[in-house]
């Protein structure tokens, strides 16, 4: 049985103790002390006891102990925490631990530790996810040639040229699964005949290519899954315009007959469109009888061809799949859904497509019928999708309830739903609003709605936009309303603030475990697009969007387990009051997405974002988007709050900065590695900051990326393209992440 003190998942933790199992990471574990006498803590000194307690943590359980000693990361486990006594040092190399490694995001883990580490356990990793290393070098790198065991191996992001790449891959000769990225100079000719002999035995390989390439693909005559991101920029650095040619020596045929998952993303370019197709001819031709899952992801339109059709029509006759995204042209007019068979689906992605809510019922969820098994849905920019099959729809036109029904009645098991970059506007009528309806699917893990979809009532032309009960801002003339944490009321209390009847309210309720939320506007555009059309205009908010404001926000603080939190163009936040209500309920919040609140030409929450920002003790990353956001010294000083804080993005377009008080926040929060600044300064102080930043802490932080750049200025997308892709595609650039993806696409 469990120790007394044990407590189940979710529930508050005692405070950290020095040198306690509590304090986790490196600071806690790596000072555990062994046994000692605890029988009078009374008379001990404070350091004593805190040594006591660690002694007596280490009296759970081995099952307990080992669960615990799998938060931290390897390098502190392997070099730090093994060191500390007997029986840690037993457990911290138990096969449990030691067999997967995840180097992914510990950002402390400098060249000296990884060489350290494949040193103390190379022999016994069976799995490493070195994804995102791009601070250590590719010598280091070369390191995991002697990891001989490995069985599955994640290198995206790491520095790797053919050379190195042909080393590692001759002496892994276990090896199944594979991710690297294609770089400018990429040579399949240089790999060796033990590197091919490697290749020909994985099944699992991901490449990120960033120059047009086949890459290793036909070495590798055993492929069953085949992920592919395409990131090739159109022009170079020098302003040349790349070919979508292959080059002489890589137009090998890929091995497809294998194949069972497919998948494809593009960022926006008219080279990468080049390249897919002709990784699609080869499907085209042979169509894999065994293929399951079959995913493009593209932004824009990407018009079909004569080898396209042909592979959608050899599919519609052959396989019957689980997993289904296409491009929005393929599928816009057309009858291809009606064709396709399909066996259990998990995952569907029509995002952006003209999808009518009459094809949605009859063609994916076939007339109603029980879909148990879909777990993740993207409807994200499907104007059309809870709408009846007239498609003269106007955005302010109401949903169709019944179709939503439908949906909701025959996916129950939904776990992750995208309904965002739309208009979906609810009828009046009890038990016909989409909140009440998407309140029965209990299973849902992660949602994004538009805003306007989660407004109670229609705005009548006769009354002004409903106006937040909560904190109502005197009407006086420069005085500055502080919102502190006791003028928040309990979301729970029902008595102020969001109000049970709430539409919105309800659905929270009736979700209590949500982990992802995004609440986005209709027309919201972010000021830095990649992976969207690049729609630079500020379209004015949706009028529903009025009615939702700070007690809505407020709301959000009914989920405990949130952990990743977007809110974009919400035009009634007056204080932002609801921001201190998610930062006082929501203890588990570690990524939090800020853009457009409020009036555009004044930042009005920012004393509620300070307030909110001193109880994020978990938060991981920031990223706020807002014209002529003032990151001043009050900014700051709240952020420096935030302990865990590790990535910061701030985009304003005629924004200030303080340099002064960015460097004292760097030197408070130790943990940050990734700051980018987009404003409206000069060039000129911003060079002078990025400098002064990368001298002052570049040295004790290996993984340090600082970006400082004007907004508008017209050498930004060469800046950009060297931000590392891991930043760049999880915090720098805005978009939807509720399911972007198939749940467990890679690791």
């Amino acid at each position: 049985a469990p120790h007394p003190t044990w407590r189940p998942h979710g529930a508050r933790r005692p405070r950290p103790l020095p040198g306690s199992l509590w304090s986790g990471g490196r600071a806690g574990l790596g000072a555990a002390a062994p046994a000692a006498d605890t029988s009078n803590d009374d008379d001990v000194p404070p350091a004593a006891a805190a040594v006591a307690v660690g002694a007596h943590l280490l009296g759970f359980s081995d099952e307990i102990l080992l669960h615990i000693l799998s938060h931290v990361p390897s390098t502190d486990l392997v070099l730090n925490v093994r060191r500390t006594c007997r029986k840690l040092a037993v457990l911290c190399l138990d096969k449990s631990l030691t067999h997967t490694v995840l180097l992914q995001k510990d950002y402390e883990a400098s060249e000296d530790k990884v060489k350290q580490l494949v040193k103390e356990i190379g022999r016994e990793i069976q799995q490493l996810n070195m994804a995102g290393c791009y601070w250590l070098s590719g010598a280091t790198i070369e390191h995991v040639a002697r990891c001989r065991s490995l069985v599955k191996v994640n290198l995206s992001g790491c520095h790797l040229t053919s050379l190195r790449l042909s080393k590692m891959l001759s002496a892994l000769q276990h090896l199944r699964s594979l991710a690297i990225d294609v770089s400018p100079g990429f040579d399949a000719g240089q790999l060796s005949g033990e590197c091919k002999a490697t290749l020909s035995r994985v099944r699992e390989l991901k490449q990120t290519l960033y120059t047009p390439s086949y890459g290793v693909v036909p070495c590798c005559t055993s492929l069953e899954k085949l992920l592919l991101y395409f990131e090739i920029l159109d022009r170079t650095r020098e302003g040349a315009i790349l070919s979508g040619q292959l080059m002489v020596g890589q137009s090998n045929v890929p091995h497809y007959q294998n194949l069972r998952v497919f998948y494809a993303r593009l960022a926006p370019g008219y080279i990468n469109q080049e390249v897919v197709r002709l990784y699609l001819a080869v499907l085209s031709d042979r169509t894999p009888e065994n293929l399951h899952a079959f995913l493009i992801s593209v932004p824009g339109s990407f018009a079909e061809s004569g080898a396209t059709k042909n592979l959608l029509d050899s599919m519609a006759r052959n396989v019957a799949l689980d997993a289904l995204q296409l491009p929005r042209s393929w599928l816009n007019g057309s009858s291809l859904l009606q064709h396709m068979k399909f066996n259990d689906p998990f995952y569907f992605s029509f995002s952006r497509c003209t999808l009518s809510g009459g094809h949605l019922i009859q063609r994916v969820i076939n007339g109603g019928k029980e879909l148990r098994s879909l777990a993740s849905l993207n409807l994200s920019g499907c104007v059309h999708c809870l709408s009846p099959d007239s498609l003269l729809r106007k955005a302010e036109d109401d949903i169709d309830s019944g179709i939503l029904e439908t949906l909701v009645a025959s996916c129950r098991n939904l776990r992750h739903l995208n309904l965002s970059a739309a208009h979906h506007h609810s009828s009046e009528g009890p038990g016909r609003h989409l909140c009440q309806l998407l309140a029965r699917l209990r299973h849902l893990r992660s949602l994004s709605l538009p805003v306007c979809s989660v407004a109670d009532s229609a705005p009548r032309a006769d009354r002004a936009p409903a106006q937040p009960a909560m904190h109502a801002v005197p009407r006086s003339f420069g005085k500055k309303v502080r919102i502190g944490v006791q003028s928040c009321p309990n979301p729970f209390s029902g008595q102020a603030g969001p109000q049970p009847s709430s539409v919105f309210w309800s659905l929270l309720k009736s979700v209590p475990f949500l982990e992802r939320l995004e609440l986005i506007g209709s027309n919201f555009s972010s000021a830095m697009p990649r992976n969207e059309p690049a729609i630079r205009n500020s379209l004015p908010p949706c009028g529903r969007a009025q009615n939702v404001g700070d007690s809505e926000v407020a709301a959000i603080g009914q989920l405990a387990f949130l952990r990743h939190l977007t809110l974009a163009q919400l035009p009634s936040i007056l204080t932002g009051s609801g921001l201190v209500s998610i930062g006082l309920q929501c203890q588990q919040l570690q990524s939090l997405s800020l853009a457009n609140l409020g009036m555009m030409g004044k930042v009005v929450y920012m004393s509620a974002l300070s307030d909110m920002l001193k109880h994020c003790k978990r938060l991981k990353d920031l990223r706020l988007e807002q014209p002529y956001f003032s990151a001043n010294a009050q900014f700051f000083q709240a952020l420096s709050q935030c302990s865990a804080l590790q990535r910061l993005c701030l985009v304003s377009r005629s924004g200030t900065l303080q340099p002064e008080a960015v460097l004292a926040f760097m030197a408070r929060c130790l943990h940050v590695v990734v700051c980018h600044m987009f404003t409206g300064e000069s060039l000129a102080t911003c060079k002078n900051l990025q400098q002064s930043l990368l001298r002052s802490f570049q040295a004790e932080r290996p993984a340090l990326n600082v970006v400082i750049f004007p907004l508008l200025h017209e050498g930004l997308t060469n800046v950009i393209r060297d931000v590392p892709m891991v930043h760049l595609d999880e915090i720098t650039l805005f978009k939807s992440r509720v399911a972007e993806e198939p749940p467990n696409l890679w690791w």
